[in-house]
């Protein structure tokens, strides 16, 4: 993922969290609505969450230290997935809450106009940021549908703003839709159960969000292209003729790391060997350049013992 792309996904995210967030707040000082309660604390997580991915990118570029040898690409990772935990505990279960009050004691909204209009702007703020994030997503994304791109992600922040957006979106019609049943029937209980779905939303994408920062977390291997690249580049048909063994791992969404065995003929010198592997790296930072560290392991091919 381009890093500057990603960077102007969070910030427009950001700078359309915090007007819609303030403006949300307002509208229920002036209206009393725990939608809109429930809709100003999920913009203020959200904005919270920017400011983290954010946070994350810059602690990220950090130099390399002995003490952190590969450096501290997985700082991204990290700083993505408390962006998960945020939105399941500030947002989803706060709103789950103010719901399940709001349903025990309801009581009608007062100026009416205040949520409304709110409503309306935030959806039109929060659909610039979407389609900033969208733009962005296209440019690298390639052939993957949506879902694929969100599983196979290296980089956090795309999927993290995507989901983010789209479930500010979702949540602003349940809101919008709470609270117009509300003003229609005259019973604030409406307002309370689009409050509830907000939070059980909100929740459901921290659980998908979770789930896919914990695998980059644990470690994941390149993608399945770039594996095939690295393969061909490290073979020359002279010195090396195949690649053994090879294990990638992500060292962050811009650093790779490649562990590999590769086979070399008996009958090579020891200075025949090191300069095929020197070539060989040469050739695999070509051909994929994220891939910064490499280790080749010059060896007998032996079919029995390749696996």
């Amino acid at each position: 993922m381009s890093a500057s792309g990603g960077t102007k996904a969070i910030v427009a995210a950001l700078a359309a969290n915090l007007a819609i967030a303030v403006a949300k707040f307002v509208a229920f000082l002036f209206s009393g609505s725990s939608s809109m309660l429930a809709e100003s604390v999920h913009s203020l997580a959200d904005s919270g969450n920017q400011g983290l991915l954010l946070l994350g990118g810059k602690k990220a570029q950090r130099e390399a230290t002995p003490q952190h040898p590969f450096g501290y690409g997985r700082e991204r990772y990290i700083y993505a997935f408390l962006v998960s935990i945020v939105l399941f505990t500030v947002g989803g279960m706060f709103a789950i809450y103010e719901g399940y009050e709001k349903i025990h004691d309801p009581h009608p909204i007062e100026a009416w106009y205040w949520p409304v209009g709110v409503l309306v702007f935030a959806i039109i703020a929060e659909s610039f940021s979407f389609r900033t994030a969208i733009q962005e997503s296209n440019a690298i994304r390639g052939k993957l549908t949506w879902t694929q791109f969100v599983k196979r992600a290296k980089a956090p922040e795309l999927p993290v703003v995507l989901l983010e957006d789209l479930g500010a979106l979702v949540g602003l019609i349940l809101a919008l839709g709470g609270v117009g049943l509300a003003l229609l029937t005259g019973d604030g209980i409406w307002d309370g159960i689009g409050t509830l779905c907000i939070g059980v939303l909100l929740i459901a994408i921290a659980i998908v969000l979770a789930a896919e920062t914990k695998s980059l977390l644990l470690g994941e291997a390149a993608g399945i292209e770039d594996v095939e690249k690295i393969k061909a580049a490290a073979v020359d048909g002279d010195v090396v003729t195949r690649v053994i063994h090879m294990r990638t791992l992500h060292l962050g969404p811009e650093e790779l790391l490649v562990a590999a065995k590769i086979a070399v003929e008996a009958h090579d010198t020891a200075t025949e060997v090191a300069d095929a592997i020197n070539a060989a790296e040469a050739r695999i930072r070509e051909a994929v350049p994220i891939a910064r560290v490499i280790y080749l392991e010059p060896d007998i091919y032996r079919p029995e013992a390749a696996q």
